[in-house]
């Protein structure tokens, strides 16, 4: 998607005019980063389902990207933290079974 694809009105200020324009821009560049979280997320959980050798790279994979998210503010820190907490434990429950 365009930014132009977010703007719905016109302002009438000039600043408020680039404030939109930025914001169209980082929300795509946040949807982007979302975006690859989610399909690590998934890819990991059905490694680690179906208890593949290299499961546990792919969730160090994925607990980075989480921590990279949050670093740059796209998800909060508890975000990050319950999604790698729940991760860690599927990992861990799938090692001892």
């Amino acid at each position: 998607m365009q930014y132009s694809d977010y703007i719905l009105y016109m302002p009438n200020k000039k600043s408020a005019e680039k404030e939109l324009r930025k914001g169209a821009k980082l929300k795509i560049y946040n949807s982007k980063i979302k975006d690859n979280l989610k399909n690590l997320l998934k890819k990991s959980k059905k490694a680690i389902e179906a208890k593949d050798k290299q499961a546990s790279e792919l969730v160090g994979k994925t607990l980075k990207a989480l921590d990279k998210a949050a670093q740059k503010g796209v998800i909060k820190k508890n975000t990050r933290d319950r999604k790698k907490s729940r991760l860690h434990h599927k990992l861990n429950d799938s090692v001892k079974t």
